[in-house]
């Protein structure tokens, strides 16, 4: 009894931590501003308690992006047409692409804070690795583009959080140019030679 009670306090403990620092990258205006000790104090927990659950800073970022996005990812794993994996891959590309935009446009201070988290190169980290596999997998099956691994690496920079928020807040892009500009360049990369040349 007394270790399913520990049990479930840790889940409680884990669950207020996640959603003080989720309402903490979203209200501030950079994600170097959140700190362990802002965390901990929000979501009333000690600070060890903060360490020995998630490791550093970087671990907890990792694991509230994980959560955010798990949805997204059973869908592009298990899921349906367009993102799932039996949707044809002209089709699927474009919609792999639009999502993780979206995620992005949804997620701005968490997949920057994700992104800034100091955990060395961005493209070591899991999840971008899973998003270029998935991507390269399904573009292997397009013939008109000789090289996925590249492709997957340029389609998806076009996706990178920094972008997304310059694009954003510097440039006052609304959300619907910044996907239909991706769609019109996924289009032209997947279809080469399509415009007419000069």
């Amino acid at each position: 009894m007394t270790q399913r009670k520990e049990r479930a306090d840790a889940l409680r403990n884990r669950e207020a931590v996640l959603a003080a620092a989720d309402d903490l990258f979203a209200r501030s205006p950079s994600p170097r501003g959140v700190s362990m000790d802002d965390v901990a104090a929000a979501a009333g927990v000690g600070k060890g308690t903060l360490f020995r659950r998630f490791g550093d800073r970087t671990g907890l970022v990792r694991a509230l992006y994980e959560a955010r996005i798990r949805p997204l990812r059973d869908a592009v794993e298990s899921g349906p047409p367009p993102l799932g994996p039996s949707a044809p891959p002209h089709d699927r590309v474009p919609a792999l692409l639009d999502a993780v935009l979206r995620f992005k446009l949804d997620n701005r201070h968490l997949a920057l804070a994700l992104e800034e988290s100091g955990s060395g190169s961005p493209y070591q980290a899991e999840h971008y690795a899973w998003w270029h596999r998935t991507l390269q997998e399904t573009l292997r099956q397009i013939p008109s583009v000789p090289d996925g691994d590249f492709t997957a690496h340029a389609l998806l920079a076009a996706t990178r959080a920094d972008l997304v928020e310059h694009l954003a807040g510097q440039e006052h892009m609304t959300a619907e140019r910044m996907r239909s500009d991706l769609a019109a360049y996924v289009s032209r990369v997947l279809t080469p030679g399509r415009e007419s040349g000069g």
